[in-house]
């Protein structure tokens, strides 16, 4: 199992409607082959401060099967003007689960 991380910095006086949209944006990653599960949480100390955690079955059912999807293109129409700046985003594999 892959967990993508990404913190995402959401322009000022736009959280709500990135909430809204992302909820809606969230049927096309859902639809991916590989794709297990994400969350959304949202930072107590910075308001417009989010991270995106999402697991995948193997890297590359993100980086090729979603990313180069046309749900993708749809997730990214929808999502990608609220980042300020544009997030990086990372990949983990579990090392040790207690």
């Amino acid at each position: 199992m892959i967990v993508e991380v990404a913190v995402l910095q959401v322009r000022d006086g736009q959280t709500k409607q990135f909430e809204a949209d992302f909820k809606l944006a969230s049927k096309y990653i859902r639809s991916i082959p590989g794709y297990h599960s994400h969350s959304l949480l949202k930072c107590l100390e910075q308001e417009n401060k989010y991270m995106l955690e999402a697991y995948w079955q193997k890297l590359e059912d993100h980086t090729i099967g979603f990313r180069q999807s046309p749900q993708y293109e749809q997730w990214r129409e929808l999502l990608h003007h609220y980042y300020d700046p544009f997030p990086v985003v990372e990949h983990y594999q579990e090392v040790l689960l207690t």
